[in-house]
């Protein structure tokens, strides 16, 4: 087999489907009784942060899990949310963060390129903007590090695009 066999690992969320998962929350969380003449609301800024607002801890957790169980039922992954430290806000409330993950963190990147090398499999894998690429000889060895990834993927959303055989 002469030719060169590749593929991307990207760490792309869908912001359509976000913005869909959010609606639905906000719908469910306007009508849920234990949110009755609460603040609680979740707003999208930037098209990459989520700010979540309630007043109190407790019901701050209880929109995290509504959140999460439409981000989930959307087909986003919940991987791909980074949480920030819960801030006091105005009028005694409390306001978190999530910042939506996207693209591979040149630190990560180098982390699982360290990983490939350390196993050994015969394979280049590259740094390309916020992807990584992944090429080599032989589909077997590719499809080593797919398995390699799937078990230590740096605590990233992990997707395999762009596969060339």
């Amino acid at each position: 087999m002469a030719s060169e066999c590749s593929f991307d690992v990207v760490c792309k969320v869908d912001l359509d489907e976000v913005k869909n998962a959010l609606s639905q929350a906000m719908k469910e969380i306007g009508q849920r009784y234990d949110f009755k003449g609460s603040v609680s609301k979740i707003e999208l800024k930037d098209d990459k942060v989520l700010v979540l607002t309630s007043d109190d801890e407790v019901k701050l957790k209880a929109v995290i899990d509504v959140l999460q169980t439409k981000l989930h039922k959307r087909g986003v992954s919940i991987r791909s949310m980074v949480y920030g430290k819960i801030e006091p806000a105005a009028k005694g409330s409390v306001r978190q963060e999530v910042t939506i993950q996207q693209g591979i963190l040149v630190e990560k990147a180098k982390g699982l390129i360290k990983a490939v090398k350390d196993a050994k499999i015969k394979v280049q894998a590259s740094i390309q903007g916020d992807q990584l690429r992944v090429s080599g000889k032989s589909r077997d060895d590719l499809q080593e590090v797919i398995a390699l990834f799937k078990k230590d993927d740096q605590g990233l959303d992990l997707q395999f695009t762009n596969y060339r055989g």
